[in-house]
């Protein structure tokens, strides 16, 4: 069961994962995200890291990193898609909320796409730390979650304080609707008839999508292998 902390109180906080910049090299150590003090960047925004906690700490843009992973969460680096603006930075880190062909985005937009909303959109974090590129968290979730961008994902677009996109990758995002809900997310969990049903009869909509986001996990868990002994 995870708990809901807020925002300030986390502020402060550092957790094991690992950054790939964009020359493709990967560093392992601790992580916050968007932490209170300034940017080194205008408009983008940034993760602080060190190697451990006896180490000095950095800044890095979110224009010198491709992607970060704490725990079980992968984010990439994003801009806004066309015509859509996200809370106060132009470049900034969408979670990679489902990892399949078509992802699934999570984007942190503020009340009606402008200034940066209240706790909600948050990191999971993990006891192990992965390697290579974003997707590869490894973990155990530790009971905690750490809210960097606005929550409410359903209800009004206008409304709307976490976005949802849809794409292959960041450069073709497209809005996930009330409108396209049930044929994008039909597809790209097509390979899980049971999920698609549930999705057609309307038990998962926009408003409550988190939850068909776990759904869907857990039952793609249990369709795996189990690991020899």
């Amino acid at each position: 069961m995870l708990t809901f902390v807020s925002a300030k109180s986390q502020s402060g906080k550092w957790y094991p994962g690992h950054f790939t910049d964009v020359k493709g090299n990967t560093e392992s150590g601790m992580l916050r995200v968007n932490p209170s003090a300034k940017g080194p960047v205008k408009d983008e925004g940034f993760i602080e890291f060190k190697e451990n906690n006896k180490s000095n700490s950095f800044k890095l843009s979110a224009s010198e990193i491709r992607s970060f992973v704490i725990g079980r969460d992968s984010f990439v680096v994003a801009h806004p898609p066309f015509n859509e603006q996200w809370a106060k930075n132009e470049f900034d880190f969408v979670k990679v909320a489902v990892d399949e062909y078509v992802k699934v985005y999570m984007a942190g937009v503020g009340k009606g796409g402008g200034k940066r909303g209240g706790p909600g959109f948050g990191i999971s974090p993990g006891l192990g730390i992965g390697t290579g590129g974003y997707g590869s968290g490894v973990g155990v979730g530790v009971g905690g979650t750490i809210p960097i961008f606005g929550g409410g994902g359903g209800g009004s677009e206008a409304d709307q304080k976490v976005a949802y996109y849809y794409g292959s990758n960041t450069a073709d995002m497209k809005r996930l609707t009330n409108e396209n809900f049930e044929d994008v997310m039909s597809d790209i969990m097509g390979d899980e008839p049971e999920v698609v049903d549930k999705i057609h009869a309307k038990v998962y909509m926009l408003a409550n999508i988190d939850r068909l986001i776990s759904y869907f996990n857990q039952v793609k868990a249990g369709k795996k292998p189990k690991p020899e002994k």
